[in-house]
């Protein structure tokens, strides 16, 4: 098997977590079944996993930076047990309505992650459940998928874009993707 890493950005909530809204503690994250067994098998196939979540319950004053922390301490301790890895994770911390440039759908979020990774985003495959998501994506030039878990269904029922690729959940994206390495 080829030993070079490839990148892979995915959303958070919904790709690899349960949708449940504003999620303020760490006994609130639950992952979505398969989902942490996919994310070992990237770490297995050579693929760094970075995530890229809007957080706006920070500004809406519902969970401070310390309490996401905690939320992603307990995320990376059951990836990891899983024997996955995530390499980082970005966040917006903004509402929709703040004006941030930071935020999905605008792909700086993305743009960042390529800077700091030093690849092309368009060698990258994005992996979300959103419009939001989908729309970032294809701004900044990732192979999006479009997962149907959390959003996933209603994003697909309002319509995507035909270079969209759609799958189940995370699970269905990596065994398409593991099985090309």
């Amino acid at each position: 098997m080829d030993s070079v890493e490839r990148l892979i950005i995915l959303s958070r909530d919904g790709v690899i977590n349960e949708d449940r809204g504003i999620i303020t503690k760490p006994d609130d994250w639950v992952p979505i079944e398969g989902s942490l067994e996919a994310l070992a098998r990237l770490h297995r196939a050579h693929f760094k996993v970075v995530v890229a979540t809007n957080q706006p319950g920070i500004m809406l004053g519902k969970l401070t930076v310390s309490d996401l922390n905690a939320i992603h301490q307990k995320m990376h301790a059951e990836v990891d047990a899983a024997g996955g890895k995530i390499e980082a994770i970005f966040f917006c911390p903004h509402t929709a309505d703040a004006g941030c440039n930071y935020r999905k759908p605008s792909p700086e979020m993305l743009n960042d992650i390529a800077q700091r990774f030093d690849v092309s985003l368009n060698e990258v495959i994005y992996v979300g459940d959103t419009l939001n998501d989908m729309s970032a994506a294809h701004k900044a030039g990732c192979q999006p998928y479009l997962v149907l878990t959390g959003q996933g269904g209603k994003t697909y029922a309002d319509g995507v874009l035909n270079d969209t690729h759609v799958r189940v959940n995370l699970a269905a994206v990596v065994r398409e993707l593991v099985g090309k390495v």
